[in-house]
């Protein structure tokens, strides 16, 4: 693609050649001749003087490069655009595959292409140009929206619903049982049917091996536009609010409501039954243990406000000489005590 053209596309102010070819993306330090790369990260910025990228996406105060310079206020977003733009994602054989089995009342709506070996239960809908990979199973009264993507191996559970423009990635399970047992009098469990649904809005992302778990009564929701990593557990009931990006492992119990905006890290834990408020964020391995108010930064098992947490870590740090501080004092008090009258 001609120099020129990328930067009208991205919306970016181009300085140098227009008629430069650039082919693929490539990382700064590996990047070659048409290679187009970017910094977003000052940490980086040295390397824009010995880069040998055609381009460089980057911001308007950067200079020293012997690269074009495509010039904008958020360059990580155009790189992204970029990138789909130089590498547009692979799709399989539009249709249906002849080797699917597909009820005879599910609805395939216009332009829908369905892999080899997937399985539309009866009454599922498949919305218009959403492409089902292999091995793809949607339940029984089922309805996926437009323009989504299902990669291999997903489960859509009857009666889920999902909306347009999702993309699931490969062996997520949307819709399995929640975990709800009752306690009968000798001690066994007893099941508790799971019998609702899980709704997943419009924009949303689902990592690989992701599970969403469907409730006994109401449902499970996922909102617009939130993005979810891999290996993540989503409980019974569980509500996720707008624009949430959940990093791999994050597990939420049941009944669980995160606002809008909620970032969590990786392996963050959070129990059932408590809200969290917009905005809150919360760093790796933190444990959510109760109400986190809008707009809090939390750390730790349990909890606590970072800042707070990062002084107290600061004395857990020093525990072991304060330790030997204080066996040091006690062993001289009991000399100045064995020296009085």
């Amino acid at each position: 693609m001609k120099l020129g053209d990328l930067a009208a596309q991205l919306g970016c102010q181009l300085e140098g050649d227009h008629d430069l070819d650039v082919t693929r993306v490539a990382a700064i330090d590996e990047a070659g001749p048409g290679d187009l790369t970017f910094l977003a990260n000052s940490r980086y910025a040295a390397q824009v003087a010995t880069t040998r990228a055609t381009a460089i996406i980057t911001t308007a105060d950067v200079t020293g490069a012997r690269s074009a310079l495509l010039r904008t206020p958020n360059p990580y977003l155009a790189f992204a655009r970029a990138i789909r733009l130089l590498h547009p994602a692979s799709s399989p054989p539009a249709g249906i595959n002849p080797s699917a089995v597909i009820a005879s009342d599910a609805i395939l709506e216009d332009g829908v292409t369905i892999g080899p070996l997937v399985v539309i239960d009866a009454g599922a809908r498949i919305g218009a140009r959403t492409i089902l990979h292999a091995h793809v199973v949607v339940g029984r009264g089922a309805i996926i929206g437009a323009d989504c993507v299902l990669h291999t191996r997903v489960s859509i559970r009857e009666r889920v619903v999902l909306g347009n423009r999702c993309v699931i990635q490969d062996g997520a399970v949307l819709g399995s049982d929640g975990f709800g047992f009752a306690h009968r009098d000798d001690g066994t469990h007893e099941k508790i049917p799971q019998i609702a649904t899980v709704v997943i809005e419009d924009d949303v992302e689902i990592g690989a091996n992701t599970t969403i778990d469907r409730p006994a009564v109401g449902e499970t929701r996922i909102k617009a536009g939130t993005k979810i990593d891999n290996l993540v557990q989503i409980a019974h009931g569980v509500v996720v609010g707008r624009n949430a990006l959940l990093a791999a492992q994050v597990g939420i119990a049941g009944s669980t409501v995160l606002g809008d905006n909620v970032m969590l890290g990786g392996q963050v834990g959070v129990t059932g039954h408590v809200t969290i408020g917009d905005r809150v964020k919360a760093s790796a391995k933190t444990g959510l243990t109760s109400h986190v108010p809008a707009d809090s930064f939390v750390t730790g098992y349990p909890h606590m406000e970072n800042l707070e947490w990062r002084k107290a870590y600061a004395i857990v740090r020093r525990l072991p000489e304060l330790r030997r501080q204080l066996s040091a004092l006690e062993r001289r008090i009991a000399e100045l005590e064995a020296k009085m009258p």
